[in-house]
């Protein structure tokens, strides 16, 4: 842009054009943009008709494209699509699935998020939801009827680690011809990859493991080409788009998904089966048959009735507390009072989520250290009579 064309507010806004055709980034740029812009009117149409892949970051963008294919790819699944969060990839992929008038059964030791969505929203949408214990699937069963189009449930399960039979899910699914949807995040594909199992739709809250480092919120829903194209088309007219920045975060924890799950399953291992013998814990909550790459990186106690649970939260010195999961950093949650908070008591009293259970997510620091702070916050609390 020549500098005597313009005046100086013209100026100030095009400074930065340039070609940039020579300038190859070695990481993927950021596309920062809200929208595309186009040469002339043939050249925007070209958008409509197939021949061009963006027009505007809440259709689609480069990033969060990325993050969805890069996700999809390691589910051995044929497309996905990038969501604002992982609550909002599981009402895309709900909708994608299920009209007005049909019936989910899901089970009913779900993240209470999940939980709630199920039980005060989709009745919103026209949509039912019956919840059913998954460990015996003759029940499920028992609960089809005409409605039914959909089986939901976790992999593995929050907060209390039931690894789901999913070959069973899906033949249970084929039976009656309806589709299946697994929330595959405590596992991740690392772990555990439900596609080949003939899930249909995987479900992923990437401000978790996928982006792995806490400073993200984000989802991923993917499957067949044809659920995830209706599953798109929710996401853009609902306003469920993932932000550029939060795809490229999410893309740049995702290359290490590998690498931190395998410390993390390591380091949980240790965690569970030193704590299993500890007289101040009455309950280790740690699936055993996940995977041949380990067993996940969450695990979940019950501390005895004479550990106060207060102090217990008091004096875990440098393990922060948390709302969430899944960071490179150990954290401890409170079921009863966040992630469940929301789900009726009695549905948690039946599950056993009660005043003394304690979320743990395994970080990627030294085991024996995790070990050794868990272990004299316990002991502190055990002391603690008031």
């Amino acid at each position: 842009m020549g500098e005597k064309r313009f005046n100086f507010n013209t100026k100030a806004v095009h400074f930065s054009e340039k070609d940039i055709a020579k300038n190859v980034s070695k990481a993927k740029p950021i596309y920062q943009t809200s929208a595309f812009v186009f040469s002339d009117l043939n050249d925007m149409e070209s958008f409509y008709q197939g021949e061009k892949e963006y027009l505007y970051t809440r259709y689609s963008n480069p990033n969060t494209d990325d993050l969805a294919k890069g996700v999809a790819q390691l589910e051995n699944a044929e497309d996905g699509v990038s969501t604002s969060s992982g609550m909002s990839a599981i009402l895309a992929g709900i909708l994608a699935v299920v009209k007005p008038g049909e019936s989910i059964i899901a089970s009913n030791d779900l993240y209470g998020g999940t939980y709630q969505l199920f039980a005060d929203e989709l009745p919103n949408f026209g949509i039912n939801v019956r919840f059913v214990s998954f460990e015996n699937l003759n029940d499920v069963e028992e609960q089809i009827e005409e409605s039914t189009v959909l089986l939901y449930t976790e992999s593995i399960t929050n907060p209390l680690l039931r690894v789901e039979e999913i070959d069973k899910i899906v033949a249970l699914a084929a039976k009656y011809d309806l589709k299946t949807m697994i929330d595959n995040t405590f596992a991740t594909p690392y772990l555990l990859r439900p596609i080949d199992l003939g899930v249909d739709l995987v479900v992923h809250s990437a401000t978790k493991y996928i982006g792995g480092h806490s400073d993200v919120t984000a989802g991923v829903v993917v499957g067949p080409k044809n659920l995830i194209a209706k599953a798109k088309a929710k996401v853009v007219t609902l306003g469920c788009n993932l932000t550029p920045f939060e795809g490229w975060l999410a893309c740049r924890g995702l290359k290490t998904l590998a690498l931190r799950m395998e410390r993390q399953c390591e380091n949980a291992q240790e965690v569970a089966s030193s704590l299993a013998d500890n007289a101040g814990v009455d309950k280790v909550y740690y699936p055993t048959n996940v995977s041949k790459q380990g067993n996940g990186a969450i695990v979940t106690i019950k501390l005895a009735k004479d550990i106060n649970i207060e102090t217990f939260f008091q004096t875990l010195a440098w393990i922060k507390i948390a709302p969430t999961l899944a960071g490179v950093e150990t954290t401890v949650s409170y079921p009863l009072r966040t992630s469940h908070r929301t789900v009726p008591s009695e549905v948690r009293e039946s599950l056993g989520i009660d005043a003394q259970v304690v979320r743990l997510s395994i970080g990627i620091e030294d085991a024996q250290d995790i070990i050794d702070t868990l272990v004299e916050a316990i002991e502190q609390s055990k002391n603690d009579r008031s």
